[in-house]
């Protein structure tokens, strides 16, 4: 009788390593898959397959994801405008919904029984990755051995050094997830509401001292990201070039304090500087080219969107409406945005569209315009008023 078959997605580190071990001596085949969204050198790619067979997996897969995370989830956060509490990209939150469906694409492909993953029980990623494999293949059995035996990450090391496999715990006093779109960093800081993480924790280190301002024009188009200082690129060169640059000045970095999936309270440090470029850059550019009204939509729909995403929710049918709002409003979001950086900072300092609504051939705020005379401007400064200075009288 043959061995039942399941996909694990497989991220090389200690808890799915154990999972493959576990799973194989449970008498499942198991086959690994990593789906690359960023953050993972050519190098680290290979050390997880050498882990994987290693392990004992029947077979390894890595699945670049890079540009499927930017056109199924990042280019709908730009257009969003999307930072959760102000702040906050929601990187990870992103990469996981990304990774599940990779993860059960493979395993609908290999013709699996069951899909696994390595969370723990005390986060929010088991809940997403828990949603969308229940949501995308009910008809797979679901298999969580961290979750389920609530072991210590000692307990594992232990268990896979009895069988002859020796990874060490996380070495360093921080821990780090990085991706295309941010890097979280977690520590003792992150654990109380007062604390401050060092620059050091941070995978830009130390801000150097000797940094000069940094002069830079990023090009939209239709919302997307096309060009930096007139050169093209894809939108993922553009997310990755926009990291290197924007890494050695401190760019997008920050502590976000906020409510869990779980309903409790979290801290998490990140790095995110092509997030917090691309967002401040397009949030300008909508400014020039969008009415107001679609402005405040457009702030209530991406807020909206960006909870359903970083709470579970990616699957609820309300996100393809929200994702047809957010596309259709990006029509005439076209044009160059010039910022500077500097350590710790970065300040928008011009925009230009052929699709601007601003006219100085018709009107200058402030001082003259050739749509209406003042008479008519009065006019309507009076009618205007009229209900505040009736409710005024009604007092």
């Amino acid at each position: 009788m043959s061995k039942k078959s399941v996909v694990l997605a497989f991220s090389g580190g200690l808890d799915t390593a154990f999972c493959t071990v576990y799973l194989r001596e449970q008498g499942w085949d198991v086959t690994t898959v990593t789906v690359d969204t960023g953050g993972f050198p050519p190098e680290q790619l290979e050390r997880i397959q050498a882990l994987s067979q290693k392990l004992g997996a029947v077979a390894h897969h890595t699945v670049d994801a890079r540009d499927t995370l930017f056109q199924g989830y990042l280019r709908f956060l730009i257009a969003g405008n999307v930072l959760r509490g102000q702040l906050y990209p929601l990187s990870v939150s992103a990469e996981r919904a990304c990774q599940a469906v990779e993860a059960v694409r493979m395993a609908e492909k290999l013709g699996v029984q069951a899909v696994a993953h390595g969370s723990t029980g005390a986060g929010n990623d088991q809940v997403r990755f828990d949603v969308a494999f229940r949501t995308l293949a009910p008809q797979l059995q679901l298999i969580t051995p961290i979750r389920d035996l609530a072991l210590s990450r000692q307990q594992e090391i232990s268990f896979l050094a009895e069988r002859g496999f020796h990874l060490p715990a996380k070495t360093g006093t921080y821990s780090v997830n990085e991706g295309m779109w941010g890097t979280s960093v977690g520590g003792r800081e992150t654990l109380d509401s007062w604390s401050t993480l060092p620059e050091a924790a941070f995978p830009g280190g130390e801000i150097p001292t000797d940094l000069k301002p940094l002069p830079l024009v990023i090009s939209f188009d239709k919302g997307v990201p096309v060009a930096l200082d007139g050169k093209a690129l894809s939108a993922v060169e553009v997310v990755e070039r926009l990291n290197a640059i924007g890494r050695p000045y401190g760019i997008g970095r920050g502590v976000h304090l906020g409510d869990t999936i779980l309903g409790i309270k979290g801290r998490v440090g990140f790095e995110a500087p092509a997030a917090h470029l691309l967002i401040a850059s397009h949030r300008e550019l909508e400014k020039l080219v969008l009415s107001g009204k679609q402005l405040f939509w457009k702030e209530t729909v991406g807020n909206l969107y960006g909870s359903l995403l970083h709470e579970g929710h990616f699957f609820d049918p309300l996100v393809k409406d929200l994702e047809a709002f957010l596309a259709s409003s990006q029509d005439r979001v076209t044009g160059e945005v010039k910022l500077v950086l500097t350590p710790r900072a970065h300040v928008v300092e011009g925009v230009r569209s052929p699709h601007s609504l601003m006219d100085a051939k018709v009107a200058t705020y402030g001082e003259a315009n050739v749509l209406w005379t003042g008479t008519e401007a009065a006019g309507f400064a009076k009618l205007y008023g009229v209900a505040q200075m009736l409710s005024q009288k009604a007092k």
